[in-house]
Order: structure tokens, then C-alpha cells, then sequence
């Protein structure tokens, strides 16, 4: 791991851990700290989805016309000052103007700092360097969210305020973490400059397996990610009688998988094709909600119920574990030269939809209609397998399994190194 490398990964779990300080709490703070109800609360968390759709797609071509850094270092400056502002707001009009600064910051950091991972790995290496970044997310988000548990202060705005203000000094520190970055190849491609941003996006949705990749992942976040804080949380409170505290649990659960497994299952993932761990992920999820259905279906104990319902998130995060080092990495290896952030910022826009529409639909559902929840998001898992099963058949040899680039069987283009040999002689 290079010097840009590892200040790239030290920025990943600085910006997780000043989110952790916040991310849990905001609802509380914004509904009952502050007193402006409920139905406040509820639009700043919209204004985070909204602020996220409308950046996003001008990320993309901000990315490959600067390059990343430029980028990224914009998007952390917005961020701290929306976070900074948003410990000091007291009317609805600025905290929601605030949660607007702040998701569009947080929305753009995702692509710009995937994209320099990108550029500061070899397609050999891509997977480890993705499952590194999402391992330090994942540690950062538990450790600042446990901090800012045993900072915070329901009876005090100024307690808040505090965390709020770490938040934003997390990303400036960040920022001059960040700025002293140099990555080893030009992120920028002149033939990538010389594209309209209209003739960049035709050429996306022109690119059938980046297609199929965004729809797929559009059902793993609905699927998956729209449905902790949301669906499945309403579903084991109302239908399995989890208590909050036992929802806690079962998150930390949830991230404990992650840390534990994510680096068990890497050399698993590296040689096997991207599309049937994919696939596996689907069929390991289907289990998840068929258990999430014992817990609020079955007629066992309550004791049962509850270990059921912390296995559902466990469950979960080994998925993820196997997912980022296989999505992530796919999206920048379909990427032509110099288009990896617009490929990133795309793929980035699609996951804020499906976490927009997911809670949308899984709430109300989860919340009420138990047994229709459950089985609609079994056959989503399986949906997850049929489609990364048709995504496989798009990509080439390469794309799918990267590993056999290293091999003497396979080139770079997928072509068997027999037949180049017989074509050259």
C-alpha cells in the first residue's frame, strides 16, 4: 500500500467517524433538542436524499473534468460548514438548509474518494483496497457512534453542539489530510475532457453491463440498506416485539460481522467470478429475511425471536462483507479511461435513490403488513441472484475474475493466450 493509498484510507475512516458522532442522533436532536417536532425531523432526512440526487449527477463530470482531489476537498469545506451550522441552528429554516450542505457534501465524497482509489490501485489489487475502505467505514461509524453515545445529552442543545462541531472538524482534518495526497497517474484523460457531458452519460447507458450493474445495486441497497432503520426496525418492534435496545444490538451485530469478516472472505471473493459471489450474496440474504420471518411469524419464545431477529442484521453484514470488495471495484473496472468518476457518481446516484425510495416503501409495510413484507423481500434477495447471474454473461473473463489477468490462460482482453499465440505466429 502506497503513501496515497494509506492517506486515502485515513481519510475514509475519519469522515465515518465524524458521522458517527451525528448520523444516530439526528432525529433526536432535530425533533425534541431543538423542539421542532417530528415532521421536521422527517424533512431533514429527506433534504439529506434530495441534497444527494440533485449533486450527484454534476459530480460525475466536475470529477473527470478536475479530478478527484479538487473535488473532494470542495465537498469537505460544504460539509464541515453545514455540520458546524446545523450544532447551531434553532429554526426549521436553517437546520434544513443546513442537512442540505451536509448531505451534498457527504453525497460527493463517495464517488471522488472511490475514484482515487481507483486511481491509486491496479485492477489486481482494486478489491483488497475497496474492502479496506469499507472495513475503516465500518469501524469509524461503530467508534464515533459509541463516543458520541456517551457525549450526548438529550437535556443539553450544548452537548450537540459539541458533537456537531467535532463532526465538522473531522472533515477539515481531513481536508488537510487529503490535500497532501499525490496520486501516481493523471486522474484526468484528455479524451475524457473533450466529451459533453451529454455525450458521457449516452455513453453510459450505452454500456449494457454498467446497465444491468446499476439495476442491480439499486435492488441491493433497497433490498438491503433501505430497510435497517426503516422496514425491517418497524417490523421487529411491531410484529416480533424487539425492544430499542435489542435493535441496537442487533446493528452493532450487524457492524461486528463486517469487521470481523471482511478480510476472511477477500480470498474467497478474489478467486471466484464477481457475478456468482454476487449471486451467493442474494441467496445468504433470502435466508436472512426467511429467519426475520421466524422472529415476528414464528410462535416461539421471546428469547428465540430475539436471537433470530440479531441474526437477520448478522446475516446482512456478512453479505456486505462479501459485496465490497466485488460491486465497488466492477464499477471501476467497467469504466472506460478517464471516466471512473462519472461511472462512480452514477452508480453513487443510484444507491441514494433506492435509499430514498426504500424506507418509502418498507416503513409503512413493515409496520403493519408482516407477512407481505417479509415475503416481498425474500423474492427481492432472490431477484439479486437471477440478475447477477445476467450480469455475468455481459462481462468479460477479465471483468468477472479479475484474478485471471495474472494467468497465462487468459489476456487482459478475455481472449484464451493459445489463440493470441497462434494469431501472432
Amino acid at each position: 500500500m502506497g503513501a496515497a493509498m494509506r492517506r486515502i484510507h485515513v481519510g475514509n475512516a475519519l469522515s465515518a467517524f465524524g458521522l458517527g458522532f451525528t448520523v444516530p442522533y439526528l432525529y433526536v436532536y432535530v425533533a425534541q433538542v431543538r423542539g421542532l417536532g417530528s415532521v421536521t425531523a422527517g424533512l431533514v432526512l429527506a433534504v439529506f436524499a434530495v441534497a444527494a440526487l440533485v449533486v450527484l449527477p454534476f459530480a460525475g463530470r466536475a470529477i473527470v473534468r478536475r479530478g478527484p482531489l479538487p473535488v473532494l476537498l470542495a465537498a469537505l469545506v460544504t460539509a464541515a460548514l453545514g455540520a458546524l451550522s446545523l450544532g447551531l441552528s434553532a429554526s426549521a429554516a436553517t437546520v434544513l438548509s443546513s442537512a442540505a450542505a451536509l448531505g451534498a457534501g457527504q453525497a460527493v465524497m463517495q464517488p471522488a474518494l472511490a475514484t482515487m482509489i481507483v486511481d491509486c490501485s491496479p485492477s489486481e489489487t482494486r478489491s483488497r483496497a475497496f474492502a479496506t475502505q469499507f472495513f475503516l467505514q465500518n469501524l469509524g461509524l461503530g467508534v464515533g457512534g459509541l463516543i458520541g453515545g456517551h457525549l450526548v445529552d438529550t437535556s443539553s442543545a450544548a452537548s450537540f453542539t459539541l458533537l456537531f462541531a467535532i463532526e465538522a472538524a473531522m472533515f477539515l482534518v481531513l481536508v488537510a489530510v487529503m490535500a497532501t495526497v499525490r496520486t501516481p497517474r493523471a486522474p484526468r484523460m484528455e479524451e475524457a475532457l473533450g466529451r459533453s457531458a451529454g455525450g458521457s452519460w449516452k455513453q453510459l447507458l450505452g454500456n449494457r453491463a454498467m446497465v444491468q450493474l446499476c439495476v442491480l445495486g439499486f435492488v441491493l441497497f433497497f433490498a438491503c440498506y433501505g430497510q435497517f432503520e426503516s422496514g425491517l426496525s418497524a417490523y421487529g418492534v411491531e410484529a416480533a416485539g424487539i425492544s430499542t435496545s435489542t435493535l441496537g444490538t442487533a446493528l452493532a451485530a450487524n457492524t461486528l460481522v463486517i469487521v470481523i469478516a471482511q478480510f476472511a472472505v477477500l480470498k474467497f471473493v478474489e478467486r471466484r467470478k464477481r457475478s456468482r459471489v454476487i449471486a451467493a450474496v442474494g441467496l445468504i440474504w433470502a435466508v436472512a429475511w426467511a429467519v426475520a420471518g421466524y422472529a415476528g411469524l414464528g410462535h416461539g419464545s421471546q428469547a428465540m425471536a430475539t436471537a433470530a431477529f440479531i441474526s437477520t442484521y448478522a446475516l446482512f453484514g456478512l453479505g456486505e462483507a462479501l459485496l465490497s470488495p466485488t460491486v465497488a471495484p466492477l464499477v471501476a473496472d467497467l469504466a472506460p479511461a478517464g471516466l471512473a468518476g462519472q461511472y462512480n457518481s452514477a452508480f453513487a446516484l443510484v444507491k441514494q435513490l433506492a435509499l430514498a425510495i426504500g424506507p418509502a416503501v418498507g416503513g409503512p409495510l413493515g409496520a403493519s403488513l408482516h407477512a407481505p413484507y417479509i415475503l416481498a423481500f425474500l423474492l427481492f434477495s432472490l431477484g439479486i441472484t437471477v440478475l447477477a447471474v445476467r450480469l455475468g454473461r455481459q462481462l468479460t473473463d477479465v471483468q468477472n475474475q479479475p484474478s485471471l489477468a495474472r494467468s497465462r490462460v487468459v489476456t487482459q482482453s478475455g481472449a484464451p493466450a493459445e489463440s493470441v499465440a497462434a494469431a501472432e505466429a
